[in-house]
């Protein structure tokens, strides 16, 4: 983002905070609530969370600033999501791309995704509320503390059933595929499946998602303008609603949920028919 980008976004962030400490966005978001319709709130919403980086660049603060406002910021959409009744959230936390970043913003990341696994993991809202936490992804790709965090917390949270918070986490879609493939494969080598039995559901049954209620997403969220899926559950998402946001993750506030909420709502789903 270059000094142009860098001014208008400045601009755009002093705008949103006039209109927001005058009472305009409590309005707006008012309005927008009464249009939704309760009974068809998506069961289950992806979010992409993109633009971490980009908001630290553009208002010259640290990576580290970036990231630590982009994982409070999970925490304030997942209790929205759940206080207006979706019962699954997925979140697109790292790509197996991004583990080709630099050093430093590695590290920075990592110190953040630390810290946050360690805060759910004491958070009494995870207990109270029945909230199931797992990751999916090439786990063992990632730092031992990483690691060892991931599975405390999945393991403390295992039995719950009241809501399911999945975190892709060194997640590639084409790479979970061909990991269900290399399954099924091995199966079939062993005598254990035929290969004129493999249908989708037998691909489903292997993927990283198989244990969740219900594995596509109704509805996917990705901020920061870009308009692509990167990789994020390629195939749960073939009859996916999508809505691309123009603002950056760190930015995100309720107003954008009940917005891509409202554009799920007012769209038919066909599902090819």
């Amino acid at each position: 983002m270059g000094k142009r980008g860098n001014a208008m976004h400045i601009v755009i962030s002093v705008i949103r905070h006039l209109l927001n400490i005058t009472g305009a966005y409590r309005v707006y978001e008012w309005y927008l609530e009464k249009q939704l319709d309760p009974s068809r709130i998506p069961n289950h919403i992806g979010i992409i969370m993109d633009g971490n980086r980009r908001w630290s660049d553009s208002l010259m603060f640290d990576r580290l600033d970036g990231y630590a406002m982009g994982a409070d910021k999970v925490y304030k959409a997942v209790e929205w999501c759940m206080d207006m009744g979706v019962r699954q959230i997925t979140l697109y936390v790292l790509s197996l791309e991004n583990l080709r970043r630099s050093k430093d913003d590695l590290d920075a990341l990592f110190r953040v995704l630390e810290a946050k696994l360690d805060s759910l993991y004491h958070d009494a809202r995870v207990y109270e509320k029945g909230m199931r936490i797992k990751a999916i992804g090439r786990i063992e790709r990632l730092p031992e503390g990483i690691r060892s965090r991931i599975a405390r917390l999945e393991e403390a949270t295992k039995d719950h059933d009241r809501y399911y918070i999945t975190l892709a986490v060194a997640y590639g879609g084409r790479g979970e595929i061909v990991e269900s493939i290399k399954r099924i494969a091995e199966k079939v080598r062993r005598g254990e499946l035929s290969p004129d039995a493999i249908d989708e559901s037998v691909i489903e049954e292997h993927l990283y998602t198989s244990d969740l209620p219900k594995q596509e997403p109704d509805l996917i969220i990705r901020t920061s303008g870009e308009v692509r899926l990167s990789g994020f559950l390629l195939w749960q998402s073939a009859y996916s609603e999508l809505v691309f946001l123009d603002v950056l993750w760190p930015e995100f506030r309720r107003i954008d949920l009940l917005r891509a909420i409202r554009m799920y709502q007012s769209r038919k789903r066909r599902y090819g028919l």
